[in-house]
């Protein structure tokens, strides 16, 4: 089996967390939502459970952090092209998102940051892995 990752989200209302997800390219999965939470699907490893404030309270005896105000965790999902980036992007805002940062292009990657409804901050990005900058050898000595 491959390695999964399930991000777990507190959300103030879950219907309208549910829909921006779904604008944005994930799917439900039934299974795992009721009145308190949401399975959320983006690939077969990558999966967000939205869960109610009072229900993601149930896992920790943290306080859960106001994500209008703090941070917490910054999520970054690699996309296919510069293109998707905008695209993925201009979805959110449709869908009430706003922007955390406007786009930052390094050449060898492209990436946007949008609060979700609640929020959370996702990074969109692009990056050519051939054209990533290559740490000089440090190590070679002269004889």
């Amino acid at each position: 089996m491959k390695p999964m990752i399930f991000i777990n989200l507190p959300v103030n209302d879950l219907p309208a967390a549910m829909e921006f997800y779904t604008r944005i390219g994930f799917t439900n999965n039934p299974h795992f939502t009721d009145q308190t939470a949401a399975g959320m699907v983006y690939s077969d490893t990558i999966s967000v459970m939205l869960l109610t404030r009072e229900k993601f309270q149930s896992f920790t005896s943290k306080s859960i952090a106001d994500t209008r105000n703090q941070v917490q965790v910054l999520n970054a999902l690699a996309l296919a092209s510069k293109e998707k980036v905008d695209e993925v992007t201009e979805t959110a805002l449709q869908a009430g998102g706003t922007i955390e940062r406007s786009a930052l292009d390094y050449g060898f990657m492209y990436c946007t940051s949008v609060n979700d409804l609640d929020g959370h901050i996702w990074e969109f990005f692009w990056m050519d892995p051939n054209e990533v900058p290559q740490e000089e050898n440090q190590s070679s000595s002269s004889q």
